[in-house]
């Protein structure tokens, strides 16, 4: 499995196929409005706006699993994020990342870069993925890794330099 063999849903309910975003590299977090990570979203969107240019992309994944800490409905996230951290990276419907009801992209993440120990469970909101132009997983962080940090994260700036995929056949 790759990244682009997933669908997911927008914020607003439309389908969101995955592979959109097939030969980008892409940092997938999920997100919530209430956390003390939430300032994050500054610096996701100043990642997602300083690297697009270079086929990078960051998705948002609001989730509520955590100390319930998303209770809020689409339209409520939605302009949270615009009026108070001016996102413009695509949010995608609310989520659960761990146990039964996991969204299967969450799982096969967490699956691709186990964390901590091999722990395959999903710590906290703003737990980030990184995947590669090949659609495949490279590196989980933490919820306490910043996006400035991640901008400057060797891994981070490889899979940036990494060609583009050509054309298929």
């Amino acid at each position: 499995m790759r990244l682009a063999d997933f669908e997911t849903t927008t914020l607003s309910g439309d389908p969101y196929p995955l592979a959109a975003h097939a030969g980008e590299v892409v940092l997938v977090v999920n997100v919530a409005s209430a956390c003390g990570f939430t300032p994050q979203y500054a610096g996701l969107e100043a990642l997602h706006r300083q690297f697009r240019g270079q086929g990078f992309a960051v998705l948002g994944f609001p989730c509520n699993q955590f100390g319930g800490q998303e209770p809020g409905g689409p339209g409520e996230i939605a302009a949270f994020c615009d009026r108070t951290y001016g996102v413009s990276f695509p949010l995608l419907a609310k989520v659960e990342v761990n146990g039964a009801g996991a969204d299967p992209l969450w799982r096969w993440m967490a699956d691709g870069a186990p964390g901590l120990l091999g722990s395959r469970a999903i710590k906290w909101n703003f737990t980030k993925f990184l995947v590669g132009r090949d659609g495949l997983v490279v590196k989980r962080y933490g919820s306490t890794t910043t996006p400035e940090e991640i901008g400057a994260d060797p891994d981070f700036q490889a899979a940036l330099a990494a060609p583009r995929p050509g054309p298929s056949r």
